[in-house]
């Protein structure tokens, strides 16, 4: 497979020959206006996703429940849109122009909720106009396949990692200070504003300094219609990988959920305890990305992707037995290892299920993100039922496992073969 080819020298063999991933990035005019573009995308949704319910439930008066369906529906539309656009993208064989007018799409629906604050303007933003300018993520790393095509496999996979390191930069960066920035104005609407300012800062972006780059051959990309595209994804080779990387992507979610309850409840901490361990988890994240790009090329993205769960499922066993804040604190070291192989490995690996098709191949990381959701969604409802917030943490870590387990019995046979 492409994916695993290795670069060779006639002085040094087969031994791998790899400068630093964010180095490699930079050089290429395409990877580096797309990484500017991707932190872009992340600073639009870290600016407004922490404070979205607060938007849409205190102060435009939207009841829980409808909330919830809310987000439920428009996280199902973002994956048929970003499936959709990716199947477009392959046939025509360019993805600037659909980039253009997907963050069309953001620009207009944060600006609306911002300007028109009321809530049928939320709920057509939420609904429709935001999960269309989501499909944006999907159309980026597809460019950013073709553009690292022309690399080995593995430094591709290097790229992959360096430019999903710039999402989790804008994380680390934006929501605290938009939170500090708007607190005293008592609303957090301005959220939007900022979300529109730096959608409409993209396209002048990707209008202007994208360099164009052609996607696949039109002529490969138009051999399945539409509906066939659909059943690649559900092929058994496809789907059962899909289902061991939503299992363990899960764990991300349930972690997201659960941690913040076992910080304030089992292990007594404060909401300062919160911020400060997601803070600096967060910052941990963007350095072990880079670093789980080497590893990624000395063993390869299965045996990466597994190791990086095993680190994963134990800190998230580790964290169901906590009931110390300084467990907690000690703690993220491991999860910032673990969930950055988490975040980063699966979008090679994903891609590289379709992957002479990038359009379709990437869309396939929102299919994920909604799956991962999902099944988080079950766990998080089955845990609280029958356990506490500790034992839903556990719960968490047995579908990462099962996840793991599956993807090894998928891919450990390949895994093993020596790369060529």
């Amino acid at each position: 497979m492409r994916g695993r080819a290795e670069l060779t020298s006639p002085s040094r063999g087969t031994v791998p020959i790899m400068s630093s991933s964010l180095l490699t990035a930079m050089r290429n005019p395409v990877i580096r206006a797309s990484m500017l573009a991707i932190f872009l995308f992340g600073f639009a949704g870290a600016a407004t996703s922490p404070y979205q319910s607060v938007v849409g439930i205190t102060e435009l008066g939207l009841s829980d429940a409808f909330y919830s369906a809310l987000i439920f529906v428009a996280a199902l539309i973002n994956v048929v849109v970003s499936v959709t656009v990716g199947i477009v993208a392959d046939r025509v064989g360019s993805y600037r122009t659909l980039m253009l007018a997907v963050i069309l799409f953001g620009v207009v629906g944060y600006g609306m909720v911002y300007a028109w604050p009321t809530k049928p303007s939320f709920v057509l933003a939420t609904l429709l106009l935001l999960p269309i300018y989501g499909a944006l993520n999907s159309l980026l790393f597809a460019n950013v396949r073709t553009a690292a095509n022309d690399m080995g496999g593995r430094d591709a996979a290097a790229v992959n990692s360096a430019v999903r390191a710039a999402i989790s930069l804008s994380w680390v960066l934006v929501p605290g200070l938009v939170g500090f920035v708007l607190s005293a104005r008592g609303s957090m609407l301005p959220a939007y504003l900022l979300a529109s300012l730096g959608c409409a800062a993209n396209l002048i972006l990707v209008a202007f300094l994208l360099p164009h780059k052609a996607g696949v051959d039109p002529a490969l990309g138009k051999r399945l219609s539409y509906l066939a595209s659909l059943a690649e994804i559900l092929s058994p080779r496809v789907l059962g990988r899909l289902i061991a990387i939503a299992l363990i992507s899960s764990t991300l979610h349930v972690n997201a959920a659960v941690l913040p309850l076992i910080v304030t409840g089992a292990a007594g901490g404060t909401a300062t305890d919160i911020g400060m361990v997601v803070g600096v988890v967060a910052l941990l994240e963007v350095v072990f990305i880079l670093v789980w790009a080497r590893i990624q090329y000395r063993l390869g993205h299965v045996e990466a992707l597994a190791l990086g769960t095993a680190v994963y499922v134990v800190y998230m066993a580790l964290l169901g037995f906590s009931d110390r804040p300084w467990h907690i604190y000690a703690l993220t070291l491991v999860s910032g290892f673990g969930a950055a192989a988490l975040i980063s490995i699966p979008i090679t690996y994903l891609q590289d299920l379709i992957a002479d098709r990038p359009g379709l191949g990437s869309s396939l990381i929102a299919v994920n993100i909604f799956l991962g959701g999902a099944l988080s969604a079950a766990l998080f409802a089955i845990g609280t039922r029958f356990s506490d917030y500790s034992g839903t943490a556990l719960l968490g870590a047995t579908a990462g496992l099962l996840g793991l387990v599956l993807l090894l019995m998928l891919d450990g046979k390949r895994a093993r073969v020596p790369a060529s």
